[in-house]
C-alpha cells in the first residue's frame, strides 16, 4: 500500500476515534468514504470496495466504541439497560443486514448510506429539542424510562440498517435516543456508544462470513474485512476516542448537536457522489 493511502487511513482513524468519543458514533460514517476512495484508487472494483469498506469500518468500530463507552460510563452518561437491550437486538439485525448487503449492488448501498445519515442529521436538527440539559455536563439532563420491549423493537431495525450500510449505528441511534426516547444529548451519546459494541460485532461477523468465498479481495482480507486497513484505522482511532469523550462533556448539548449534524451531512453527500457530480473539490 502506498504511503499516501497509509497516511490517509491513519488520519481518518484519528478523526473517527475522536468522533466516536465525542458523538457516540462508531466513526464509520467518516471511515467508509475514505476507505472506498483508497480501495478504488488501488484498483478494487467499486461494489467490492463498498462491501470491504462497510465490513472493515464495522470491525474498527468495535474496539473504538468499547473505549468510548468506557469513557462515557465514567461520566455517568451510559444507561446500561437501554444500551444492552438495544445492542442485543441490534446485533441480530446487523447480522442480517450484512447478509443482505453482500448481495446488493454497490451503487445502491452507497446511496442508501448517504440518505440514511443525512436523514438522521436533518431529524436531529429539525426536531423538537430533547429533554432539558444542563451546560456541558449531565447536571440538567433527564432520561425518560422506556419499557424493555421498546428498546428491543427499536434495536432490530436500527441494527439491520447498521449491517446494511456498514455503520456502527450511532448516526441513527443518537437521534432516536435523543428525539424519540427523551434522552438528554449526553446520555444519548454515551448509551449509543455502548450499544454500538454489540451492533458492530454482529455486523462484522456477517461481513466476514459473507465474504469468505469471494474472489478478488485485496491482500490481508478475511471475508469483507481487510486486516491491514483495520490495523491502520483501529491503531489510531482507539487512543483518540478517549480524547473525544473528554471534549464531549465540556461542550454544551447544542454545540454537540451542531457538530454531529454538519459531519453527517457532509459525509452523506460525499459518499453519494454529489460533490463529484457538481465538480466541487471538497
Amino acid at each position: 500500500m502506498e504511503l499516501v493511502y497509509v497516511l490517509a487511513l491513519m488520519i481518518t482513524g484519528v478523526a473517527a476515534g475522536f468522533a466516536s468519543g465525542m458523538l457516540g458514533v462508531g466513526g464509520c460514517f467518516i471511515m467508509v468514504p475514505i476507505q472506498f476512495w483508497v480501495l478504488t484508487s488501488m484498483g478494487v472494483e467499486p461494489t467490492l470496495a463498498t462491501r470491504i469498506s462497510f465490513g472493515t469500518a464495522l470491525a474498527v468500530a468495535l474496539p473504538t466504541s468499547i473505549n468510548a463507552a468506557y469513557g462515557h460510563r465514567r461520566w455517568g452518561a451510559v444507561v446500561p439497560r437501554a444500551a444492552l437491550l438495544l445492542g442485543i437486538s441490534g446485533l441480530v439485525g446487523a447480522f442480517f443486514g450484512g447478509v443482505v448487503a453482500a448481495h446488493a449492488p454497490g451503487n445502491l448501498l452507497r446511496i442508501i448510506f448517504g440518505l440514511v445519515i443525512i436523514a438522521a442529521a436533518l431529524r436531529m436538527v429539525m426536531g423538537p429539542g430533547p429533554q432539558a440539559e444542563g451546560g456541558g455536563g449531565l447536571g440538567g439532563e433527564k432520561q425518560v424510562a422506556k419499557s424493555d420491549s421498546c428498546y428491543l423493537l427499536f434495536g432490530l431495525p436500527l441494527g439491520f440498517l447498521c449491517g446494511l450500510i456498514g455503520i456502527g449505528g450511532g448516526v441513527i441511534m443518537v437521534p432516536v435516543l435523543s428525539m424519540a426516547m427523551g434522552f438528554g444529548m449526553h446520555r444519548a451519546v454515551g448509551t449509543s456508544a455502548a450499544a454500538i459494541i454489540l451492533t458492530s460485532f454482529g455486523g462484522t461477523i456477517s461481513y466476514v462470513y459473507s465474504g469468505l468465498a469471494v474472489s478478488g479481495l485485496p491482500p490481508h482480507s478475511v471475508g469483507y474485512v481487510n486486516l491491514l486497513q483495520w490495523a491502520l484505522l483501529a491503531g489510531t482511532s482507539v487512543p483518540t476516542a478517549c480524547v473525544g469523550v473528554r471534549v464531549a462533556h465540556r461542550f454544551s448539548a447544542d454545540r454537540l448537536r451542531v457538530v454531529f449534524t454538519v459531519l453527517m451531512i457532509y459525509m452523506g453527500l460525499r459518499m453519494m457522489g454529489v460533490f463529484e457530480l457538481l465538480h466541487l473539490p471538497i
